[in-house]
């Protein structure tokens, strides 16, 4: 079906229907807008279809899996513990399918109208929608561009085969034998990591001195000890140069301090980072909306671009690609088209590694606090005297509270550990409200679970420890 050449009208485009895209359709519809989502692929965009979604689905599996073959030590044996890929690709595919549901029911729910296809600027107020069937052409008051962002490929190790993508390797047919991750970000070493618990001989390539390079130290040292336990060979320094691979395997070429060494395996999984989607056919120079470093749009407080009425959201502008702060700007985005005071505001941002244990940090750091000039107080508190994390056999990990001594506010927390990524919740709230360790200190912490260890952290910082010996 061809739409003439008359525009229709609509108050807001949206185009992509990621976390953030869909967030910002919807919170515009309730605002009484009528709105356009515009995604050529499926609704939720990559992190429901592509990465955070399933990824922690094959996380999950591969938890379980591990937990079974090692409960010994807790009295538990089995015997003949198998993994059948096929049921995991297929309950992982299931939760996708229902998650991706979900949203399209929200967005018809909320009366928003979706084409599923791309869109093209023709000009700052008109663009024109297309897929292999039909075509029309939309006259917006605002447009929101939620594009997000695909992995980067790398030029010696284009993509395809045996070369993996995060994509790809989220939906192998097999399970590998043999695999080498390049990058030891959060994204090589969760998957590196999951497939290591399912059996696989895992050979993580990281270019800096350690893994994780965007966590302190302290943090990321009790994962390594993880991956060393599961047999993963972490080779740090190490720079990618090539591969050859054929129908069975493929075999890299890496040089660590200028020595070059061969490994093969059956794939080889390239997780170095992510680009933004500005640079393909949305025609961005015809609405005149100003492209800048990195292929990031630059954009106000309200997420407005150079072009007023249109605003970007998610991993196409500056500041962390994560799918929570794009929902986030995605609100403020509608908000502000609603004429709603809305301004973003950075304070806090929780960041969450799904690693083995877990990491989660927000606010600063204690290294970042005192380079602000801020008097620092600490406290510190083991996963292993706590009776929850004793119970759950996961006694490997920590919380760690940094606090301004002149006030006694909360500025910045750090936790390696189990369900660290739900711990994390309660020290972003406290920051973001204003609350000191005191009032972590005096809050009634149900009994037992891992939060108690939040608490016990905030009392070692204040120098009354009731579960572990006061610092002398």
């Amino acid at each position: 079906m061809v739409v003439g050449d008359a525009s229709i009208e609509i108050d807001v485009l949206v185009i992509g229907a990621g976390p953030g895209g869909y967030v910002a359709g919807i919170r515009a519809a309730q605002l009484g807008k009528s709105v356009l989502i515009v995604d050529k692929s499926e609704l939720g965009g990559v992190c429901l279809n592509r990465g955070c979604i399933p990824s922690k689905a094959l996380i999950s599996a591969a938890h379980h899996y591990e937990v079974i073959k090692h409960a010994t030590s807790i009295g538990i044996s089995a015997e003949n513990v198998t993994v059948d890929w096929a049921k995991i690709q297929e309950w992982k595919d299931g939760i996708v399918k229902k998650q991706s549901g979900g949203v399209g029911m929200l967005l018809k729910g909320n009366k928003l109208q979706i084409f599923n296809g791309e869109a093209l600027f023709i000009n700052e107020h008109e663009a024109r929608v297309f897929n292999d069937n039909e075509t029309a052409r939309y006259r917006f008051n605002h447009c929101i561009i939620a594009t997000g962002s695909r992995p980067i490929e790398l030029k010696a190790f284009p993509y395809g085969g045996r070369i993996l993508s995060s994509t790809e390797a989220l939906s192998l047919s097999e399970l590998p034998k043999s695999l080498v991750v390049i990058g030891g970000g959060y994204i090589g070493i969760e998957l590196g990591q999951t497939y290591a618990k399912f059996g696989a001989k895992v050979t993580v390539l990281e270019g800096s001195d350690s893994i994780l390079p965007g966590f302190e130290k302290e943090l990321s040292q009790p994962v390594a000890r993880n991956l060393k336990k599961l047999g993963v060979e972490v080779v740090t320094e190490a720079m990618a140069q090539g591969c050859e691979q054929t129908d069975k395997d493929v075999t890299v070429t890496y040089t660590v301090k200028g020595e070059e060494h061969k490994i093969t395996a059956d794939y080889v999984l390239v997780t170095v980072g992510r680009r933004p989607n500005t640079d393909g056919d949305l025609s961005l120079e015809l609405a005149g909306v100003q492209v800048g470093e990195r292929g990031l749009i630059p954009v106000n407080e309200k997420c407005q671009t150079n072009v007023p009425h249109i605003y970007a959201i998610g991993d196409i502008v500056p500041g962390m690609a994560l799918a929570h702060k794009a929902s986030y700007e995605a609100k403020v985005a509608a908000e502000s088209i609603a004429g709603l005071p809305s301004v973003v505001d950075y304070k806090v941002i929780p960041a969450v590694v799904f690693s083995d244990p877990e990491i989660a940090g927000v606010g600063l750091s204690e290294t970042e606090a005192k380079a602000k000039g801020i008097n620092v107080f600490t406290g510190k508190f083991p996963y292993g005297a706590n009776g929850r994390a004793q119970s759950m056999n996961v006694t490997d990990g920590f919380v760690k509270l940094v606090g301004d001594k002149d006030t006694g506010l909360l500025v910045g927390a750090q936790v390696v550990g189990a369900e660290a990524s739900n711990l994390i919740a309660e020290l972003t709230l406290g920051i973001e409200m204003g609350a000191t360790l005191e009032d972590i200190a005096m809050t009634i912490h149900a009994h037992p679970t891992l939060g108690e260890i939040t608490m016990d952290a905030a009392e070692g910082a204040l120098g009354h420890p009731i579960h572990q010996l006061a610092k002398k």
